[in-house]
């Protein structure tokens, strides 16, 4: 795993939590954005992060 994954794994994250953390706080349900901005950050971080398939000797 390279460094912008990483990053973007604890983007994720952060997002993640700040969205809980201020949607309990302020009991205001937009913060629910918050948890579908980390949804598609992690379906980006995990499509990215994905590796290619290797490839076998040439016949």
């Amino acid at each position: 795993m390279n460094g912008a994954l990483k990053a973007a794994w604890a983007l994720t994250t952060l997002v993640a939590v700040a969205g809980v953390v201020l949607w309990l706080v302020t009991g205001r349900a937009v913060f629910a954005v918050f948890l579908v901005l980390a949804l598609l950050t992690a379906a980006g971080a995990w499509m990215t992060g994905r590796t290619a398939p290797k490839e076998g000797p040439t016949p």
